[in-house]
């Protein structure tokens, strides 16, 4: 009698394994979400978890691109765990037929993620130029989600299985470049910040905040940012286009800006946007609502300020 071949382990407990690591990709991208819906600030090692949360790669049509990454960690939970959830003795075809079509959207999504992630570290590394550990933590997640996938069962035909791949990986690369296409092209803004370019500051301003722009002028007031942190966009439209074109704003990224500008932020040790500096002192960096910023400044004119932002 020729004895029945064991399960590999790896084959036993690859959907607990990646319904493990797929939760702690949730519980990651989660956290960022609540940081990033809320404007706070994450805790991190380095200020590359900031600059990467306020640059215009963290937002998708509007949303969180955090928020993105948690839904598929979700979905990947989902697809893992759902064969567990049908006994395969009662309803042994329906099980089958779980655990093929799974698999198969397993793969799928770990190679999408995979691909999506590859071109995140893309634009780490030479775009954002920062460093993030819970960026570089979704990554290592998505690759191993894509390994397990592939370890984790005996696929019958590899020939097909890397076919699939290929038309997976091809439709999330392209479809990625295609939504970053508008961020590597921004628009100028006009808001008199010498050869910045960001989003265009949309909103107006009342007596108040010119006055307020003024004083901050006025006492030496600068804030630091870059044209890529929609943070510091988020600054500039509490003040107004009017408004801010009296703030003195120091552009620490954009290469067309003076070279000056970039050593003044160094020399000033900037490292998260945007920043103020206030009566010669650096102020806690983040979005400052205009009341504080009057506080700060010991500014007494008019507070009525028409422009704000949620949770400011």
């Amino acid at each position: 009698m020729s004895r029945r071949r064991s399960t590999p382990w790896i084959h036993r407990w690859s959907r607990l394994l990646i319904a493990a690591i797929a939760i702690l990709g949730a519980l990651v991208t989660g956290y960022l979400t609540v940081v990033k819906l809320t404007g706070g600030s994450a805790a991190c090692p380095t200020s590359g978890c900031d600059q990467v949360l306020s640059s215009p790669y963290a937002s998708i049509f509007g949303f969180p691109l955090t928020l993105f990454g948690l839904l598929a960690y979700l979905s990947m939970v989902a697809f893992a765990l759902a064969p567990m959830a049908v006994n395969p003795v009662e309803n042994k075809d329906l099980h089958s037929q779980l655990d093929h079509w799974t698999w198969l959207l397993l793969f799928a999504g770990g190679t999408a993620m995979t691909v999506f992630s590859g071109y995140l570290m893309y634009l780490l590394a030479f775009e954002i130029k920062a460093a993030c550990l819970y960026c570089l933590a979704s990554a290592f997640f998505s690759l191993s989600l894509l390994v397990l996938t592939l370890i984790g069962r005996a696929w019958e035909d590899w020939g097909q299985l890397f076919f699939t791949g290929i038309i997976v990986g091809m439709v999330a690369l392209v479809s990625t470049l295609g939504v970053y296409a508008t961020v590597k092209s921004p628009v100028a803004s006009g808001d008199g910040s010498a050869g910045s370019q960001t989003f265009p500051i949309t909103t107006v301003s009342s007596s108040a905040e010119v006055a307020l722009a003024k004083h901050l002028e006025a006492v030496g007031a600068k804030m630091y940012g870059a044209f890529w942190c929609s943070h510091c966009h988020d600054q500039k439209q509490l003040f107004g286009k009017e408004a801010f074109s009296q703030i003195n704003y120091i552009e620490c990224a954009d290469p067309k800006a003076p070279q000056q500008q970039a050593e003044i932020c160094q020399k000033a040790g900037i490292q998260s946007y945007p920043s103020w500096e206030v009566n010669g002192k650096l102020v806690e960096p983040g979005v400052k609502s205009l009341e504080k910023l009057a506080d700060l400044s010991s500014y007494t004119g008019p507070r009525n300020f028409q422009n704000s932002l949620p949770g400011l």
